[in-house]
């Protein structure tokens, strides 16, 4: 089956100019997506640099798989494997550079077969790699209400959570709900629409997705396992898409770029000791996009990218 996906990568250029590319150098792309990140770093590398990619969406993995490069290595896995990945490798401590482009790609909401588009109708899956995990619509069907509440309270930052998860334990105890627009219906019926810009159903698919793709989790891993992987000087650069992303990159910076203040008297954790003389990042920059650029691109809208370095 050939699939065919219009995508345009967000701070395209900022994102690649932030990893101040070595031609000789070692890269990871820890979400590759349709390649185009990918693409512009093999473009800038010399004969003797690799690149690493990773994504668990198997669509994904299919597209990389037929580049066909030396240089260039994918693996479908999830990101939080980056570790064991470089470990296996054998490029701990020795790559120059690591990207995430976070949330949802092309492939998964373009794709209506996916689930992941409360606009398009379409199986209620959501999972980034549908042969693993269960699928949106089951577990709507086994959960509670106070479950649902929690999922949507806590990551779509849904006001009317509580609401939204009674009547979808209602409609479940009629029939299970299979379908993209039998949810998105629901929950418009439910809550009032203030804002004709956005759609009501928008926060509780970003919920149900997040949860279901354990996507918080699996983002605080990876950052974790970069500070191992990178060398001296390697840098971090990380595009996010709403405030649970960022705010989740932004504290990781912070935290490390850092030294650790002990009040007196308080007992003193191994980690606390290490960044009580040393920081491990030196945080680069901060950028948004372009004005121009969300015209252009409306997803662009609310992204930002954040770029962090290993210190010498």
């Amino acid at each position: 089956m050939n699939h065919i996906f219009k995508h345009i990568p967000v701070m395209k250029k900022e994102l690649i100019d932030s990893l101040k590319i070595k031609k000789n150098g070692i890269y990871i792309d820890s979400t590759f997506g349709t390649g185009g990140h990918s693409n512009e770093i093999l473009k800038k590398l010399g004969q003797s640099g690799r690149l690493y990619s990773i994504d668990r969406d198997p669509i994904a993995f299919s597209i990389g798989s037929k580049i066909k490069d030396s240089r260039f290595h994918i693996i479908n896995e999830n990101f939080s494997k980056l570790l064991d990945f470089a470990k296996n490798e054998k490029i701990i401590g020795k790559v120059n550079g690591i990207i995430f482009d976070l949330g949802v790609s092309s492939i998964q909401i373009d794709d209506y077969r996916r689930g992941f588009s409360f606009k398009n109708d379409g199986p209620l899956d959501m999972r980034m790699n549908p042969n693993y995990g269960i699928s949106a619509s089951e577990w709507l069907f086994e959960s509670n209400i106070k479950e649902i509440s929690f999922v949507l309270k806590n990551f779509g930052e849904e006001r009317f959570s509580r609401k939204i998860a009674y009547a979808i334990k209602r409609r479940s105890q009629i029939k299970k709900i299979t379908s993209t627009l039998e949810l998105a219906n629901i929950i418009k019926k439910t809550i009032p629409t203030k804002n004709k810009f956005k759609h009501p159903a928008r926060r509780s698919f970003q919920a149900i997705r997040i949860y279901i793709n354990q996507e918080l989790e699996e983002i605080q891993k990876a950052l974790e396992s970069t500070l191992k992987i990178l060398k001296p000087g390697g840098r971090i650069s990380i595009i996010s898409f709403h405030s649970l992303e960022d705010r989740l990159v932004k504290k990781f910076m912070i935290k490390n770029s850092t030294k650790a203040i002990i009040p007196y008297g308080m007992p003193i954790t191994e980690e606390q000791l290490n960044r009580l003389t040393t920081c491990k990042l030196k945080i680069i920059n901060r950028i948004l996009p372009t004005q121009n650029e969300i015209n252009n691109n409306p997803r662009a809208r609310s992204s930002v990218l954040r770029i962090a370095e290993i210190q010498e």
